[in-house]
């Protein structure tokens, strides 16, 4: 890459020297990009440089090793949301997952659509009940395009079908029926049938029950150097989501 002029979600900023900032973006096309901004830190682009903001940028790098300059201009601003504690505590998680999960620079244009979705479904219900859902579909997919998808088509032990589906193996990731698990539920992560049935509406116990299943497989395949660091981001989420249900 040695220009690039894209829409972007900003996912990571972090200061660089005295003046500057380094962030991490994810494109449609090209993925997740860095980028240095000269003057990140200073009053008037601090309110642009946070994460889940949208912006038009701009990527120029003279040799493929070097850190692209990069100038942005805002879209979409996510920022009066971040006085909230569970909005903040969502976009800060799933910008934070983006950001340490993607390898740069490739093409994962499904998880730029769904991450835009999540963010404006956030945007549009701050309360909650309205993205934890998508929130969770996202984890999912994220797992899936790294190549650690969970296998929810047929049970694994006996092979019947999705609407029998309860359980997963922690270990292979793959679907269990009541039937299959006869014995062997204590060993099992609980599936939601809200993943089973890919529908959009979930009671609270269901949603998070969703979001213990893809800890497990996070923390286990994705995130397995990076556990205390990011994982305290959505462990702030899940309180307060806990916080806010009970």
């Amino acid at each position: 890459m040695s220009h690039l002029i894209t829409p972007a979600i900003l996912c990571a900023v972090r200061h660089h020297g005295e003046h500057g900032a380094v962030v991490r973006a994810l494109t449609p096309e090209a993925g997740l990009v860095a980028g240095y901004v000269r003057g990140g830190r200073s009053r008037m682009m601090r309110p642009v440089l946070i994460p889940g903001n949208r912006v038009k940028a701009d990527f120029r790098a003279r040799t493929v090793e070097q850190l692209a300059s990069l100038s942005v201009e805002l879209e979409q601003s996510l920022a009066p949301l971040l006085a909230e504690p569970l909005p903040a505590a969502a976009i800060e998680w799933a910008c934070a997952l983006t950001a340490v999960a993607l390898p740069e620079e490739n093409g994962f244009p499904a998880l730029y659509e769904a991450l835009g979705a999540v963010l404006d479904a956030i945007a549009a219900a701050p309360a909650a009940r309205g993205w934890a859902v998508a929130l969770v579909r996202y984890e999912l997919l994220l797992l899936s395009e790294l190549g650690f998808g969970l296998d929810l088509s047929a049970c694994v032990m006996t092979g019947a079908g999705p609407e029998s589906l309860v359980y997963v193996s922690p270990r292979s990731g793959a679907a269990v029926s009541a039937e299959g698990a006869c014995g062997h539920e204590a060993k099992l992560l609980p599936l939601p049938a809200f993943l089973r049935d890919r529908v959009m509406d979930a009671d609270w116990p269901a949603i998070l029950a969703g979001f213990a299943l893809t800890r497990h497989f996070l923390e286990r395949s994705i995130l397995i150097d990076r556990r205390v660091d990011v994982l305290a981001s959505r462990d702030r989420l899940i309180e307060r989501l806990q916080r806010a249900v009970a």
